[in-house]
């Protein structure tokens, strides 16, 4: 038994080495680091690792912006903010309820993990399921995760941490509850999956385009220096918002026009991409997702004028 157990230890050692996030935190500004996530799809190989996330070491202890896609993840993050600092971790923000920005809650379940109570209500409702098709989708690195609740309700507003000011911005037009943090002292602006930038964005729970732009203005009105997107690199300048409004220009005009046209979706999704958009990766495929995602509501608007003169 003794062999056996032995060979089953060895055995499983080159796996274990393998899932390995090797997370490196680079310093963008004062006291403000960045883990940068791939921009590819949900992969083994990449264990889900294709979120930003964010922390600030401030006087008070250690602020974390989203806990990635994983227990292990969230344990690695643990890991590589003990590199950088002996302070402890005293809060954590979750920006949205969505499974690469949450499902490492549980490294941090001694910790007020604070959220919009709409994120709370989505997680609740949808964490589970998200969870199953992350371990479909990456495998072994979902090894032991579960979905841990936030324990804090966040309201808009600002929250101190030593002399950094976060103020809290409560949108909806990427998940539905949507948080973006801006620090005060350093101009750091982290918005969540209300930006992606050189990444195509995502649209399950968005509940309009329209509603999303408007947020976006909220965004770019704000007195940032930095903008960290969920998904791709950050900018200092406003790059980031004005492909992001190119972009949902462009999926709002294709969608409205297919319906007054009465195209099916197995067309739509068919459609040329601009050449402008050549370098966002993964366009083709969150192109059939957001046309499965959100076609039939503009098909439904497209005939309520008929149903109305009826």
């Amino acid at each position: 038994m003794r062999w056996i157990l032995l060979w089953l230890v060895l055995f499983s050692l080159p796996v274990l080495a393998e899932l390995d996030y090797a997370l490196k935190p680079r310093l963008i500004a004062d006291n403000t680091w960045l883990l940068e996530g791939s921009t590819d799809n949900f992969a083994r190989d990449n264990g889900g690792n294709i979120v930003n996330v964010g922390f600030i070491v401030t006087e008070a202890g250690v602020v974390v912006i989203d806990t990635g896609p994983s227990k292990r993840y969230g344990e690695a993050l643990r890991q590589a903010i003990a590199q950088v600092t002996d302070k402890p971790v005293i809060q954590v923000l979750l920006t949205h309820h969505h499974p690469d920005h949450a499902l490492g809650n549980q490294a941090f379940k001694q910790v007020p993990i604070g959220a919009l109570a709409g994120t709370t209500q989505l997680l609740h409702e949808q964490g589970d399921g998200m969870a199953e098709n992350l371990y479909r989708m990456v495998g072994d690195w979902m090894r032991g995760t579960e979905v841990v609740m936030p324990n804090e309700t966040l309201q808009a507003g600002v929250k101190s941490f030593g002399s950094h000011d976060l103020q809290l911005v409560h949108l909806r037009g990427h998940s539905g509850a949507d948080l973006a943090i801006l620090d005060q002292q350093t101009g750091v602006l982290f918005a969540g999956d209300l930006v992606f930038y050189q990444r195509a964005l995502t649209t399950p729970n968005s509940p309009g385009l329209a509603i999303w732009l408007a947020d976006l203005a909220t965004l770019q009105a704000l007195p940032w220096t930095l903008v960290v997107p969920g998904h791709g690199p950050i900018a200092s300048d406003a790059k980031p918002f004005e492909q992001m409004r190119d972009y949902l220009g462009w999926l709002d005009q294709l969608l409205r026009v297919a319906a007054a046209e009465g195209r099916d979706m197995p067309e739509l999704i068919r459609s040329p991409i601009p050449e402008r958009f050549a370098a966002i990766n993964l366009s083709r495929y969150e192109l059939i997702r957001s046309v499965s995602h959100l076609y039939r509501d503009y098909e439904r608007t497209q005939m309520q004028p008929i149903n109305t003169q009826q």
